[in-house]
């Protein structure tokens, strides 16, 4: 596996770890306002898994692609708030209430 060297524009920083030590550092850029993590699924599982994601945004846009993927390779309840039309996307938002139940 080969790694790529990325050209970071002044002011990101780059992170790879857990979730749960980058955690507090965005809590405390963020000040007193939410934290949004934007990046897949995977990377909002990995929120999920540690606990730290409350609220999932999903637009779902009229276009299917192959077979499609999961929204989240994790298995949570989800709770649905609000649903709105954001042009030709279709915006929920759902709460986090847990892991899903196996069984």
């Amino acid at each position: 596996m080969s790694l790529r060297q990325l050209d970071v524009p002044e002011g990101v920083q780059v992170f790879s770890g857990n979730v749960a030590e980058l955690h507090p550092l965005l809590v405390e850029a963020a000040g007193d306002k939410d934290v949004w993590i934007v990046g897949g699924g995977d990377l909002a599982g990995q929120f999920a898994d540690a606990g730290l994601l409350d609220i999932v945004w999903v637009h779902v846009t009229p276009v299917v692609l192959g077979e499609g993927a999961p929204l989240l390779p994790r298995r949570l309840r989800l709770h649905r708030e609000h649903v709105e039309r954001d042009g030709q996307f279709t915006a929920m938002k759902f709460t986090v209430v847990g892991p899903e139940p196996r069984g």
